[in-house]
């Protein structure tokens, strides 16, 4: 430890202690979820204390590789699923705390929820406009519904296919018509699932636009899981799950030349701080050090030093701890 002291660690703790608690102004908290399956005798923990927080009116995509634990997360927050351990809320509900009747108005009533197979989610009997209606018509909103209807047909594009069938629609066209099913009850939050899983990239960049202008026009929260890079690289937040927990995030802004008077794109990558102090290097990082096991750490004024333990194989006991820290006052 170079010029920090003891007393001003205690100070910085202090401060740090009388903080708001957790999540205190986030639309979507989950704090620490754990998500346990048990097949055949063998348990498999799709997540394994993830932290997470979404403020009200965010665009975000969350990532990560198959099994990371992205659509386990999905399914709670659309109140498919029960987490096994920790907290979820979105927007005030709690997400262990409920029972069937809850949870049955909170995914007719809070959330709206886009799948990847689009047959999965319009009924095949029903025109675009009927399939928009009907959430409408089951919480008892019979007033407006169709003008509701047309409103959001027309908002995402789709005004012309109100009288189609799914059958006769394309599948840009019938994931339009699903997020104007699932924004009919005006819910506070919007999922989606991998919504352009099954579509080429023009059609993709269609659905994501659907996405935006329901962002940008009625301030829903909209988070996506998505395999699409170009998707995930139009939000202005990213978020990566690794082995069941957050693990990195990427923010973008804009910013403008003050010469030229031109916009561009700034991104940057951040590692995921989870509640107990855990952080998660990216992979490329650790390999192109060589980290392994442990690493040697040091706190400055304003960062804390992350170095590989490049002594481990030549020290022991206190000569080792004292040799993992570099000498860079």
């Amino acid at each position: 430890m170079t010029d920090t002291t003891l007393a001003e660690l205690e100070q910085r703790a202090t401060a740090h202690r009388g903080r708001p608690s957790y999540g205190h102004d986030a639309l979507i908290t989950c704090d620490r979820l754990v998500r346990i399956f048990t097949t055949a005798g063998v348990e498999v923990q799709a997540l394994q204390g993830l932290d997470l927080l979404v403020k009200e009116g965010e665009l975000m995509a969350l990532v990560g590789a198959s099994g990371s634990g992205k659509s386990t997360l999905m399914n709670i927050l659309a109140g498919l699923d029960v987490p096994t351990a920790g907290a979820a809320k979105v927007a005030g509900h709690d997400l262990l705390g409920m029972d069937a009747k809850s949870r049955l108005r909170y995914r007719r009533d809070v959330v709206g929820f886009v799948r990847q197979q689009t047959a999965r989610n319009l009924l095949p009997y029903l025109t675009a406009a009927q399939n928009v209606a009907l959430p409408m018509q089951l919480r008892g909103r019979t007033k407006k519904k169709a003008e509701r209807a047309d409103s959001l047909l027309s908002m995402l594009g789709v005004a012309d296919c109100r009288d189609r069938r799914p059958r006769q629609l394309s599948g840009g066209q019938q994931q339009r018509v699903a997020i104007a099913v699932a924004l009919a009850n005006s819910p506070s939050v919007l999922l989606a699932d991998e919504p352009t899983g099954e579509l080429d990239s023009a059609t993709g960049e269609q659905v994501f636009a659907a996405f935006r202008r329901a962002n940008e026009e009625l301030g829903t929260t909209i988070v996506i899981v998505t395999h699409d890079q170009a998707v995930a690289g139009e939000v202005r937040r990213t978020v990566a799950i690794r082995d069941g927990r957050t693990s990195s995030e990427v923010l973008r802004r804009t910013e403008v030349d003050a010469a030229t008077g031109q916009e561009s794109v700034v991104a940057r990558e951040y590692a995921m701080l989870d509640r107990a102090g855990r952080l998660q290097l990216p992979a490329e990082y650790t390999a192109a050090l060589g980290m392994e096991h442990r690493v040697a750490l040091e706190l400055e004024q304003d960062h804390i030093g992350v170095w590989p333990d490049d002594h481990a194989d030549n020290t022991s006991g206190d000569d080792a701890a004292k040799s993992q820290v570099p000498d860079r006052a």
